[in-house]
């Protein structure tokens, strides 16, 4: 049986919503694909005898812990001293921690503050665990039957040290058989309509079917048990992204790593060391904030309206606003030289962008030295939600181009 391991969110803004816990989510995915067997998820706030408390239980139930936040210099960051409680491990100076942070301090050329000296005292007995990409340094200890690791609540520190530090002493610790997941990333479909599309496949008992919506995606993800055949995990993979047709921009697992649309779109473009450029108009930017820090996006240029985006060409405006923006993305392309433009126009009343009943409709166009092909759609929503679905709307309209064509 695989090992039993928890995740111990600590901090008073978790619970009270102020902030969202991302990391237990993350955390979660990883231990699982480790094979682990994930049985809970914990947070609490900034009450000492909470914390003493659930240490305690923890200690007594779990294989291994992970535990995140409450590491700071401040006097809510309570978590080494619930260790030290918990366990009858008094707190002691680490010299070495303490040099680390006041390195830390001096490579941004500011002094340390004295508070940040409660950082170094670290429990009786426990490892100390390295940060390079903070100032908190982790601990790791046993008690009881659990193996615990402490690390900083701020993600991208978590997940470093997750790693780096974590990863190796935790598979040196445990004999695990690793699940195998594949993440299926889709645009243009809501989950009800993926999940419609996956009705007809048979899904083997063993093998778990999950969704998960994102801002900028929706993952369908695949969880195959450590005993399935490799070249059946790939297979019934490959099955499912053909059920979801176009809409598939990736698919995720331990040997490809693209992350967003942005990506898929770089390696496309860096495959034939090919360029392209953005004209947007209603995504104000974010289509082209999307694409930091890509190679091969050349220039891009957010005007306001289609009537200054035709004065800047250079042309006269017309109605049929999906012939306009064909002819202006030929025209853009030209002035950028490059071997695409995309761009993107719109058309709505002032009182539609901002009503969330209202959609906008959506003019892309991409053009190359041969063609301008044109793609129609809406964004709905609210404003924040609008703009950021017409920044995906155009690019993954170059995705599905760029992919057609090679």
């Amino acid at each position: 049986m695989n090992p039993k391991v928890e995740i111990f969110s600590q901090g008073q803004e978790l619970v009270t919503g102020q902030v969202i816990d991302t990391n237990a989510a993350w955390l979660s995915e990883q231990l699982i694909q480790m094979g682990f067997n994930v049985t809970r998820h914990t947070t609490v706030g900034d009450i000492l005898d909470d914390l003493v408390n659930l240490l305690q239980e923890i200690a007594n139930r779990a294989d291994c812990c992970i535990c995140t936040g409450g590491l700071g210099p401040t006097v809510d960051d309570l978590t080494a001293e619930a260790v030290a409680i918990a366990f009858d491990l008094p707190l002691e100076f680490d010299a070495v921690a303490y040099q680390q942070m006041a390195d830390y301090f001096k490579s941004r050329g500011r002094s340390m503050p004295k508070s940040n000296r409660k950082q170094a005292m670290l429990p009786k007995g426990s490892i100390r665990l390295d940060n390079e990409w903070g100032t908190a340094p982790g601990f790791a200890l046993k008690a009881g039957r659990c193996h615990f690791a402490f690390v900083p609540g701020v993600p991208y520190e978590m997940k470093q040290m997750f790693e780096q530090r974590i990863t190796p002493a935790v598979l040196s610790q445990f004999s695990t058989r690793p699940w195998k997941l594949m993440t299926i990333k889709t645009l243009g479909m809501g989950e009800s309509e993926l999940q419609n599309c996956l009705e007809k496949l048979d899904f083997p008992e063993s093998v778990q079917l999950g969704f998960r919506t994102g801002k900028d995606e929706i993952q369908t993800k695949l969880l195959f048990p450590p005993e399935f055949p490799e070249a059946q995990v790939q297979h019934f993979t490959s099955k499912v992204a053909k059920q979801l047709g176009e809409s598939v921009f990736t698919i995720v697992d331990k040997n490809n790593h693209s992350e967003d649309i942005a990506a898929v779109i770089e390696q496309l473009l860096l495959g034939k060391q090919q360029t392209f450029s953005i004209l947007e108009t209603f995504s104000h930017g974010l289509m082209s904030a999307k694409c930091l820090p890509m190679a091969t996006l050349i220039e891009s240029l957010f005007i306001a309206n289609v009537e200054m985006t035709c004065k800047k060409m250079g042309i006269e405006i017309q109605e049929d606003l999906e012939t306009l923006s064909a002819k202006i993305s030929r025209i853009y392309r030209n002035k950028t030289a490059v071997d695409y433009a995309l761009v993107q126009m719109y058309s709505a009343s002032k009182t539609d962008i901002s009503n969330p009943k209202q959609s906008i409709r959506l003019y892309n166009a991409i053009a190359n030295n041969k063609e301008a092909v044109t793609c129609v759609g809406r964004a709905t929503g609210t404003l924040k939600r609008k703009q950021n679905q017409a920044a995906l709307s155009g690019l993954d309209f170059l995705r599905r181009y760029l992919q057609k064509i090679n």
